[in-house]
């Protein structure tokens, strides 16, 4: 086991490596001026110049990205070019609503996918699991920012029982996680689809196993030789679409968060980007990156949990 922790740390790091090599490239390729959309098309060019200087624009690349580098390091990811405020504390400010909304959604998704996926292969080629197999394929094609409005139509404005949108902080958890219940229903429900249909089809294929045959023959009901045997034999290809989808959740959201109002990470984002505002989108990226590959390196952790020949290969 700790030969094999030592490996996924060796990869975690070496990918966080190459991933901000991959992301300051990709975004000084990006046409455009931070410091012509700062001042407008009319500025003076020694203007334009002295800004330039001022933002470190000047220098050549393999500086700047040492320099933004050593400051990610640090936990110093320099300051917002529109805004002028420290990147890490915008970062952290639409953390609070990215990662609750993104938790939330992850857990409601589960919380629905395992009984559902469950029930699916126990009774396969039965009419339970056409159904739900059906209704799971509706799951998938619903587009979550069409089905978000219908829940703030129906929730929030006939019914009045939800906000319609925005963020109150956290000062008030209440009023907070009731802002979140919407968003999170809207991001959870494609999620819970696709992951009761892969969890179905891995427990279908986990039950032919042999050894599942076994433990019928030695008097175990059906129900219990899915549950003490086939589930966490099926789990491997389910912790993988988990650690997809909270990344998923955690940053891809920026459509359901428009819709809502949200201010989250996957918003900050996209304003960044029309502000070209290039420390900010770097720094968002790197973190959202870095979340996804810390989250892989938890699923392989998972993986040798569930699999014990994992952590003896």
């Amino acid at each position: 086991m700790r030969s094999y922790l030592i490996r996924r740390l060796i990869a975690l790091g070496l990918s966080l490596a190459v991933a901000s090599v991959v992301i300051f490239a990709v975004v000084e390729l990006v046409p455009g001026d931070p410091a012509s959309f700062m001042l407008g098309t009319g500025a003076q060019p020694d203007t334009l110049a002295a800004l330039r200087q001022q933002l470190g624009l000047d220098q050549p690349w393999p500086l700047r990205y040492a320099a933004w580098l050593g400051g990610v390091l640090t936990g110093d990811l320099g300051q917002s070019l529109t805004y002028r405020t420290p990147v890490a504390g915008m970062i952290l400010d639409r953390l609070q609503v990215s990662l609750p909304l993104a938790l939330m959604a992850l857990a409601l998704a589960v919380a629905l996918a395992l009984p559902i996926g469950m029930f699916a292969a126990a009774r396969r080629g039965r009419a339970g699991d056409t159904a739900l197999m059906g209704a799971t394929q509706i799951g998938v094609s619903l587009p979550n920012f069409w089905f978000a409005m219908l829940l703030v139509l129906l929730f929030a404005v006939n019914l009045r029982w939800l906000p319609a949108g925005g963020f109150p902080g956290w000062s008030n958890p209440l009023a907070a996680l009731k802002s979140l219940i919407l968003p999170a229903i809207a991001l959870a429900l494609p999620q819970a689809a696709i992951l009761a249909r892969v969890l179905r089809s891995a427990l279908v294929e986990t039950l032919g196993q042999d050894y599942i045959r076994t433990a019928r023959a030695k008097g175990l009901s059906a129900g219990q030789a899915l549950r003490r045997h086939a589930l966490r034999n099926a789990l491997i290809p389910v912790l993988t679409i988990v650690g997809m989808q909270f990344s998923f959740l955690l940053a891809g959201a920026i459509i359901v968060e428009n819709v809502f109002y949200l201010p989250g990470l996957g918003r900050l984002i996209f304003q960044a980007i029309t502000q070209r505002d290039l420390i900010v989108v770097q720094s968002a990226v790197l973190v959202m990156v870095a979340a996804v590959i810390i989250v892989t390196f938890l699923v392989d952790l998972a993986y040798a949990a569930v699999d014990p020949r994992l952590r003896h290969a």
